[in-house]
């Protein structure tokens, strides 16, 4: 399914969020204008080197932000539609108290840590993390019918009733996510935040989970934010994707037409930095240089040091996050770049420039149908 198919009801609307490092003049900006809108069933990926704002841009929404993290600006609009019920709730959560933040989250908006390690309490056995929520967040429950839920949701990520009873450290890194993974659904949530949830994982085990991710979000209808650095698993997973750099949205589409027509030349970058499995060897471009500190961005776009398209203005003039002059048939594109709409021929530059195939093997290893620009599927 394409992100069109979710242009009817958002759940969660994030406009201009803002995020500061520190306070007054030695403050550093670390989120600008943030502008993301994500649709009822709908996976959005985020996609950026390290140091962008993916993991920011997380935990500012959810308001697990740590100090010296502030939020400056913005609002973050969520948009609840209890179960069985036809009419929706609107809750700015940058606003939201703190009793109105408990009810919200993990019922209704749940996050999966990067670090499930981490996440998880070393001392809790894997029981006592999951019915603790159970026991806050829906108190009609009897210990027993508690105990029943935590057993439903390990099978539910491929894990036997047994590990009930284990500590995180008795289980391997798959099963500390799968767990993660469990608790993040364990209230039927609508929205599910991942951050990065299976890098540190080989890639057997992070096929696996994925698989068995995009099917509980079939059956059960939750949208996801799917954060990470692979581009290409997002182009397989996503229906939509948001590119950041330094802090700010530089592009917005759905996977594949982002994929096969790049609007922004950084996306091109990233696109172009993953190897294909098969067919003719080719030279490994990659994006030169490293990305800009926060504390001294270069004048005018980010990125345009670093750009093999850049022309005068990129290195005067911020750019604004607009539909590119090329994508004018209505299609939801956006991108942050002078050559979009500064009478330049970089649209056709970038979509000559763009790979020719899907990454297939990719694709088919995760058991993903990627259809062709006609609209068939391979």
């Amino acid at each position: 399914m394409t992100a069109s198919g979710y242009l009817g009801e958002p759940v969660l609307e994030i406009r201009d969020l803002c995020v500061d490092y520190g306070a007054g003049k030695k403050a550093v900006r670390a989120i600008t204008d943030a502008t993301l809108t994500l649709h009822r069933g709908e996976v959005l990926g985020l996609a950026g080197e390290s140091g962008s704002g993916k993991s920011t841009l997380a935990y500012a929404l959810t308001r697990l932000l740590r100090a010296p993290g502030i939020i400056t600006g913005g609002q973050v609009l969520f948009h609840s539609r209890p179960q069985g019920s036809d009419s929706t709730q609107t809750v700015d959560l940058l606003a939201a108290g703190v009793d109105e933040l408990r009810v919200v989250r993990w019922s209704e908006l749940s996050v999966v840590f990067q670090s499930a390690m981490h996440a998880l309490n070393p001392v809790a056995r894997i029981n006592a993390q999951l019915t603790d929520m159970l026991r806050v967040h829906r108190k009609a429950m009897t210990a027993e019918q508690r105990n029943e839920r935590a057993i439903e949701l390990l099978r539910m990520v491929g894990i036997t009733a047994d590990r009930l009873h284990s500590y995180p450290h008795e289980l391997s890194g798959g099963m500390r996510q799968r767990v993660m993974i469990a608790m993040a659904l364990a209230l039927e949530p609508q929205v599910v935040l991942m951050d990065e949830p299976t890098t540190a994982l080989d890639v057997v085990t992070q096929r696996e989970i994925l698989e068995e991710l995009m099917q509980l979000r079939q059956r059960l209808g939750f949208a996801i934010i799917f954060i990470t650095h692979d581009l290409s698993l997002l182009i397989e997973l996503a229906d939509s994707i948001a590119i950041m750099y330094a802090g700010r949205i530089v592009e917005r589409g759905g996977a594949q037409e982002l994929f096969r027509s790049p609007r922004h030349p950084y996306t091109l970058g990233l696109i172009n930095s993953f190897p294909a499995l098969h067919g003719e060897k080719v030279r490994m471009e990659g994006i030169p240089g490293s990305p800009p500190a926060l504390t001294a961005l270069p004048s005018g776009c980010a990125f345009h040091p670093r750009c093999k398209f850049a022309i005068d203005r990129c290195s005067e003039e911020i750019p604004a996050l607009l539909r590119p002059a090329a994508d004018s048939d209505g299609t939801e594109r956006t991108a942050a770049c002078w050559l979009q709409t500064d009478g330049q021929t970089a649209p056709e530059q970038l979509a000559l420039a763009a790979p020719a195939k899907l990454p297939a093997p990719r694709g088919e290893a995760a058991g993903v149908d990627l259809p062709e620009p006609d609209g068939s599927i391979k």
